[in-house]
């Protein structure tokens, strides 16, 4: 049995906020710290913060956080970046860490 095309719009308006309720999954790498990271946590103050594949402002984007988003990070900085797992690095004038977690 076919169901009415207004059927099928309004269930896949139902998916679609259902999905969009349980939020955004982090890029790889970023939903757990990297090797010797301690109890870092960090908070993002930037309107939008790139993250890097390496240390360096000319090195590829490999993904993006928005203000108020929340990580792990390692307590590793170099050249300015601190580091959120490999390959995965962020600038560290636009991350605060949370109350409560060593980011050394």
């Amino acid at each position: 049995m076919l169901l009415p095309k207004r059927t099928l719009i309004i269930g896949g308006i139902a998916v679609v906020g259902v999905v969009y309720s349980m939020g955004m999954k982090p890029p790889d790498g970023l939903s757990s710290p990297a090797s010797g990271a301690g109890t870092c946590k960090v908070v993002v103050i930037a309107d939008v913060l790139n993250v890097r594949e390496k240390p360096d402002v000319k090195s590829k984007v490999v993904g993006k956080f928005n203000t108020g988003a929340e990580t792990v990070a390692d307590k590793v900085v170099q050249n300015g970046f601190r580091k959120l797992a490999n390959n995965r690095w962020v600038s560290d004038e636009f991350v605060k860490p949370l109350p409560g977690h060593d980011c050394g």
